[in-house]
């Protein structure tokens, strides 16, 4: 058996099956991480994927073997399996997951005792040495137990207990579930609270084929039957997720997507309301919306590194309140510092009840101010190669490097950065206006495409 190191991302590990990721595979990696972090308990759940179940037993098979005891929480979101490991006395877990990549990928996502993230930083990378050097199985005398355990109540319990959910209007929501199991579990959520909502359903039920293509909503052609269905239904606004569920994404009533960057700033300034002088983690793709709404409502912004597993570790070391990225993942002190996908919908609607207004009105003072390309990437050999000649063309702006390259300017600024999951470069950029914006988006694009 020969495992590819590159399978082994910043995150996670995610890789295509069978071909880079097997059943073989999983068992010696899950054997890995029993090794290196000696659990006795874990939770080990899954997400809709095709392969889900075979890799799962695999990871299963390994844990009982080697005398682990199992809390087997079925096909889940990825918030709720964070959820599950947070809330559960145990010592870490694995849920089977790609996130929003293609069918043919799958994955695994660590965690340790109390939800705390499992990355490169902090040990992903010595299981994939380990894994590399000797797959030797650890089988004990004793073999470990699985009890299975259903923790949906359990977690959308914990979701809204971030909103007074009596102070909730009634609604018009689209969800598009990207076939994962989030609208299901919206849907559960208005039952066991009785939650004035209507909900217009779009790929509701979970299907490991994502038959509508890669189940990510950043994706353009991923929003046009969302956006469709607002105008169809006249929906106060529309929530969708991708296929793991761990981020939230929003358009208006107008039909309009609302980036992840100014829900950010939104979500931050009314929680500043009930938690004055609190950290706010922000990354550095986008930072002017983030930055004003958080000083402006006396609140302490922090700009780090984006990645699910990296910011929820600065959340903790923090102690910071929230924490939200442009690309829609949204972290909370109250939830183990992790993100969710729920709770980001249920405060966006206890906003919009409590103040009797619309969200395209809520983001407007963001987005009339603040003018965005959107992200855009470049498939390119040439990633350090094009940094380094962007970082001396615009050397007479302020430099960072938390991620990347960001120059700002008085009027304008950007971020370019490699993607940390897939063979990107991205591009960032905003401005005091419109024309600014383009002219420098174009400015930008030109510069990168001159190098292929």
């Amino acid at each position: 058996m020969t495992i590819d190191p590159k399978i082994f991302k910043a995150y996670d590990i995610r890789a295509v099956y069978p071909t880079d990721l097997d059943e073989e595979k999983t068992y010696a990696i899950v054997q890995a991480y029993i090794k290196l972090f000696k659990p006795k308990k874990v939770v080990l759940g899954k997400d809709v994927r095709e392969s889900g179940p075979s890799l799962f037993d695999a990871a299963l098979r390994a844990f009982l073997e080697a005398g682990v005891n199992v809390i087997d929480i079925g096909t889940v979101s990825t918030d709720e399996y964070y959820f599950a490991v947070g809330s559960i006395d145990c010592d870490g877990g694995i849920t089977i997951s790609a996130s929003h990549n293609p069918r043919e990928y799958n994955g695994l996502n660590f965690c340790l005792r109390d939800a705390v993230p499992l990355s490169s930083e902090n040990g992903l990378l010595e299981i994939r040495d380990l894994v590399l050097k000797d797959t030797t199985p650890l089988v004990s005398q004793t073999k470990g137990t699985v009890e299975k355990q259903d923790i949906t109540e359990a977690f959308l319990k914990k979701a809204i207990s971030f909103i007074d959910p009596t102070k909730l209007k009634p609604m018009k929501i689209v969800a598009n579930g990207n076939f994962g199991v989030d609208v299901m579990l919206l849907k559960k959520a208005i039952e066991m609270f009785n939650l004035p909502l209507t909900i217009f359903p779009i790929n509701e039920n979970p299907d490991g084929t994502f038959p509508k293509g890669p189940p990510n909503p950043l994706l353009p052609e991923n929003r046009t039957e969302t956006l469709e269905m607002i105008r169809k239904t006249g929906a106060d606004l529309a929530v969708s997720w991708d296929a793991d569920g761990d981020r939230c994404f929003f358009a208006d009533e107008t039909a309009n997507f609302i980036e992840g960057y100014f829900i950010t700033a939104v979500i931050a300034q009314e929680l500043l309301q009930k938690y004055p002088g609190s950290k706010i983690i922000i990354d550095p793709r986008l930072t002017w919306a983030t930055t004003e709404a958080i000083t402006k409502n006396g609140g302490i912004p922090i700009v780090c590194k984006p990645g699910m597993t990296i910011i929820a570790a600065r959340m903790k070391s923090e102690d910071a309140l929230f924490g939200g990225e442009m690309s829609s993942h949204f972290y909370f002190r109250d939830n183990y510092y992790r993100d969710n996908g729920i709770i980001p919908l249920l405060l966006i609607l206890e906003i919009l009840s409590e103040k009797n207004t619309t969200l395209s009105q809520i983001v407007a003072p963001f987005i009339n101010k603040y003018f965005i390309t959107g992200e855009l990437n470049f498939e390119t050999e040439k990633k350090d190669e094009i940094i380094e000649a962007t970082k001396e063309k615009y050397s007479d702006g302020k430099q960072e490097f938390i991620d990347g390259l960001s120059v700002e300017y008085s009027d304008w600024r950007f971020n370019l950065r490699k993607s940390n999951t897939e063979p990107l470069l991205r591009l960032n950029l905003e401005a005091l206006s419109k024309d600014k914006m383009e002219e420098k988006r174009d400015e930008i694009v030109n510069f990168i495409k001159s190098f292929n």
